[in-house]
């Protein structure tokens, strides 16, 4: 199965969730912003990674939005301002 591009943000209400949230999408992504990683997954890494996710976060504390960007390299990504090294095609799970 081909991988897709997840732009994925985050608002990590308790200190230590946090530290679990970043250092769990370290693991599936490339940081952009503070809160904010594009992530190329297939779908069992998608579900691997919601499944992390779920023991890591409180539902009725925290927010996670996940956006589909569409197959990698199909959607263009534009920087204005300082550039990006974003990852091209393929894997970036570590």
């Amino acid at each position: 199965m081909a991988r897709r591009r997840y732009l994925i943000a985050y608002d990590i209400a308790n200190p230590k969730r946090l530290r679990a949230v970043v250092k769990l999408m370290e693991d599936f992504g490339t940081r952009l912003q503070y809160s904010v990683f594009l992530c190329d997954l297939r779908r069992a890494e998608l579900a691997v990674w919601r499944a992390a996710l779920a023991d890591v976060v409180e539902l009725k504390e925290d927010s996670v939005i996940v956006i589909d960007l569409g197959a990698v390299g199909v959607t263009p990504i534009e920087v204005i301002g300082l550039a990006r090294n974003l990852p091209g095609h393929g894997a970036v799970v570590v």
